[in-house]
């Protein structure tokens, strides 16, 4: 294979992943036309069309597609190890981007991460916040965070939390003006303020426990919502009750601007978990990441 093979190569894999010769091109540092020359000239030499092209689409044909799945998997590898010897400079510098959700970002990512990016100015970090159970390895990101109960089985799983829960909640102006609940069941006399599930788009049901006995309770209610922020602030205006991680309400339970209602029914369950492919050689920079989300129970404790 001559050196014009493989600069043609790594222009197609970026061609096939953007669908685009457009974008392809600006990441690549080339003409649009440039590339699409070098596109022509890769198919010509092996004989196969790679790339179906029309005016307003660039998809890969089944051979293309198959090339990309062989051949994009090993320069993502020789990209990783090329980033890898930064460990041999005196700080780890580099990009780490990691998918995680609004609550996870701003309760356990960021504020494990500002004294990092403080102290290693050479490292960048992109945090892309997204509820779904984001592919990892397909959108090119470094670790995602999951609970640790739905991490695939093939990737490594750091925890970076302590055991968590969650717990229905109401404001005292809400209870005020009806009869509390006493248990999980009597929801269905109440307003309450439903989550829309961003993956799947149905209504997250509560999930209860009791003496070894798990259950779930579909509730009604005003307010629907796809984020647990917006939830939480209409359970702190009164707008019904919320179903809320426990963590996130600490403070307003503290301060009593919200009620915790029959919490013995919502047992503890695995925690936050920053989770990437077993495969992976990580970077000086990621691994200096990884050990400051790290989770350890006694050192978190004494700093508290």
């Amino acid at each position: 294979m001559n050196r014009n093979d493989l600069a043609d190569l790594a222009a197609f894999v970026g061609v096939a992943r953007e669908r685009s010769f457009t974008r392809a091109a600006a990441k690549l540092g080339l003409t649009p036309s440039a590339l699409s020359h070098a596109m022509r000239g890769l198919e010509e030499r092996i004989g196969v069309r790679l790339l179906n092209r029309t005016t307003r689409s660039v998809t890969p044909t089944e051979a293309g597609e198959r090339l990309l799945q062989s051949v994009g998997v090993r320069f993502d590898e020789i990209g990783e190890e090329l980033a890898a010897l930064g460990v041999l400079r005196e700080r780890p510098a580099g990009r780490v981007r990691i998918t995680a959700d609004e609550l996870a970002a701003e309760l356990v990512l960021w504020p494990a991460l500002r004294p990092v990016l403080r102290a290693y100015p050479d490292i960048a970090v992109e945090i892309v916040t997204d509820y779904t159970l984001t592919d990892i390895v397909a959108q090119r990101l470094d670790a995602g965070v999951r609970l640790g109960d739905i991490v695939d089985r093939d990737m490594i799983a750091v925890p970076i939390g302590p055991p968590m829960r969650m717990i229905a909640v109401a404001a005292p102006s809400y209870l005020a003006g009806c009869t509390p609940p006493a248990t999980p069941y009597d929801l269905a006399a109440h307003r309450c303020i439903n989550l829309r599930l961003p993956t799947y788009g149905g209504l997250y049901a509560w999930e209860f426990e009791r003496n070894g006995r798990e259950f779930k309770v579909r509730v009604d209610g005003q307010l629907t919502f796809n984020s647990m922020f917006l939830i939480l602030q209409a359970a702190r205006d009164g707008f019904g009750i919320a179903y809320v991680m426990e963590n996130h309400v600490q403070p307003f339970l503290d301060s009593g601007e919200l009620v915790a209602l029959f919490g013995d029914w919502s047992p503890p369950f695995a925690g936050l978990h920053l989770y990437y492919p077993s495969r992976r050689q990580p970077t000086a920079a990621f691994a200096t990441i990884v050990e400051a989300l790290r989770y350890r129970p006694s050192a978190r404790a004494s700093v508290a």
